[in-house]
This record gives C-alpha cells, structure tokens and sequence, in this order.
C-alpha cells in the first residue's frame, strides 16, 4: 500500500512537472504578447478568417499552439483570453480533432497513412465541426469563466 501510494505521488508530480513546463511559459508569452502592438496587429489581420469559425481573431492564438505543440498549450492559450463559452467550446471542439499535427501525423503516417489523408481528416472535422456549432448554436455569449469557486464580491462597508 505504502509503495504504492508513493509510486502514484511520483508518477502525479512528474506529469505536474512535464504539464507545467508547458503551460506556464505559453501562459507567460501569451500574457505579454497581449500588451504589446504585435499582438494587435495579428488579431486584425486573422479576425475575417476566423470569423468562419464563430471565433474572434485572438481566438487563433490558442488553436495554433494546440495544433503546432500540443492540447495543454492550446489550454494555456485559451486561459489567458477572453472569451465567450461559445468561443471555448468551439476551440475545445476543433483542438479535439486537430490537436498536436506534427507529432501525431508522424507517428500515424509511420504505419502507412498517407500523410496528406491524415491532415485532410482531422483537420476536415475541425474546421467542419467548428462551422456547423458555428451556425447552429446560437447562445453561449456569456463571458467564459474557469474553475469550480465562483469569485464572490463583498459589499463595501
């Protein structure tokens, strides 16, 4: 039991560790980035595009990190925005499909998927889901908020 134990805490701090050194860098860049003009002038340049997709133009930050590192960076990304729960759910939905490209195409096309198959799939359904929530959800424009305690706000005395 003890051993066990041990063994689950080992295991739960190494993929804090490996989970962490991700998401916090991405956190902090991204963070910075939003106070300086490069930020803006990318968001205007990509709003039109991602507008297809129900999404505002800052919303394009977390869906290349997801599909150029991996999923945990797309969360980071997501995380310091503000976006609508619409917004959310469709960058949840779109990075469940087409999350982490290089990495996992690689290792699919190495038991014989064509590689242009693989990335004509999953990023098919991305963009197709993302399109149909897009057209067919017609709420969700409340601001997103994270976590499970809602901040609460005391009367002034």
């Amino acid at each position: 039991m003890k051993g066990t134990l041990k063994a689950g805490a080992v295991a739960g701090l190494k993929t804090t560790w490996t989970l962490g050194k991700v998401i916090f860098p991405v956190t902090l860049i991204v963070s910075l980035l939003q106070h300086t003009p490069v930020m803006d002038w990318l968001i205007k340049l990509i709003t039109p595009a991602m507008g297809i997709f129900g999404l505002s133009g800052e919303a394009a930050i977390p869906l290349v990190l997801g599909n150029m590192l991996n999923l945990y960076a797309g969360i980071a990304g997501i995380l310091t925005l503000d976006l609508t729960v619409k917004e959310v759910f469709i960058l949840a939905v779109m990075l469940s499909f087409c999350h982490n490209l290089i990495i996992e195409s690689t290792v699919a096309s190495s038991v014989g998927i064509k590689i242009w198959l693989i990335l004509l799939v999953r990023i098919g359904l991305a963009v197709f889901s993302a399109i149909i929530i897009n057209l067919v959800w017609h709420g969700g424009q409340d601001a997103a908020k994270y976590g499970l305690i809602s901040a609460k706000s005391a009367a002034p005395s």
